[in-house]
């Protein structure tokens, strides 16, 4: 059954709630990630080859240990977009969010009528039955959450309407290509590029809709922290595994051969 959501409404001075980047399609490393307790894990598709069966472990493997499963999807594909709720996932991130009316068509495919056109179905997600389908209908057009990922100058300059709907329950960033789009190269420590995320910040405490920073530095998390946020990616599970197998070799390289004859 649908958990409930308590990043929908993240209180200051609360515990930060940490999520990870999964890049690595595997229910394994679902597993890893949850039982290394953070509180969310944003499973990709807009990148990664993921089969639909896989895919829905991921999800499931997440639920199990009550880490909340989002799903990061490249466009609105309503279609996929219910299978991905249906399967389990608690909330869809839209990478390169540019309009509102891509928030307004979002949320269309995630809500039940009256409030969107989602179709009902039984299954996991309301227990086989244990919740009556009329109950999982309010709690999903509640608590199922609807994230835009801010990647480019037209995203930046349009969140402000995307926040007006009233649908966007966080707004994360993704500050690689949007220094990209910015003309300013693979640079997301860009003076300019943190800039405008700076900006973006600005924005959501206007609009008091939480923002979620994926902060690449200490100086960045201190920043970010002292800015009062309480949600954070805490970057990706292939750059973190990658950076620690290139680090686990290095004492080895270092060693000394034994003497000959010893």
């Amino acid at each position: 059954m649908i958990q409930s959501s308590p990043l929908t409404k993240p209180k200051p001075n609360q515990s930060p709630w940490l999520g990870l980047l999964n890049s690595l399609p595997s229910p394994l490393i679902v597993d890893m990630i949850a039982q290394c307790n953070y509180d969310f894990v944003i499973i990709d598709t807009e990148h990664v080859l993921l089969d639909e069966n896989t895919l829905r472990e991921c999800i499931q493997t997440c639920r199990h240990h009550r880490c909340m499963p989002l799903v990061r999807v490249a466009e609105v594909r309503p279609n996929f977009i219910g299978k991905v709720l249906d399967a389990g996932a608690m909330g869809i991130v839209l990478s390169r969010a540019e309009t509102a009316d891509q928030i307004h068509a979002l949320a269309q495919a995630m809500k039940f009528p009256p409030l969107g056109k989602r179709g009902i179905t039984g299954g996991t997600v309301t227990g086989y039955g244990q919740l009556a389908l009329s109950d999982y209908i309010a709690r999903a057009n509640e608590e199922i959450l609807l994230v835009p990922m801010i990647e480019s100058q037209s995203g930046l300059t349009a969140l402000p309407d995307m926040l007006a709907t009233g649908q966007v329950s966080f707004v994360m960033e993704g500050a690689l290509d949007l220094a990209l789009n910015l003309g300013l190269g693979p640079s997301p420590l860009h003076p300019a590029t943190f800039e405008a995320l700076n900006n973006m910040h600005e924005i959501c405490v206007q609009a008091n809709v939480p923002f979620c920073p994926n902060p690449r530095t200490p100086s960045q998390q201190r920043h970010w922290q002292e800015l009062g946020c309480t949600l954070f990616l805490c970057g990706e599970d292939r750059s973190h595994f990658s950076k620690t197998l290139r680090n686990n070799l290095q004492p080895f390289h270092t060693l000394q051969p034994a003497p000959q004859g010893a």
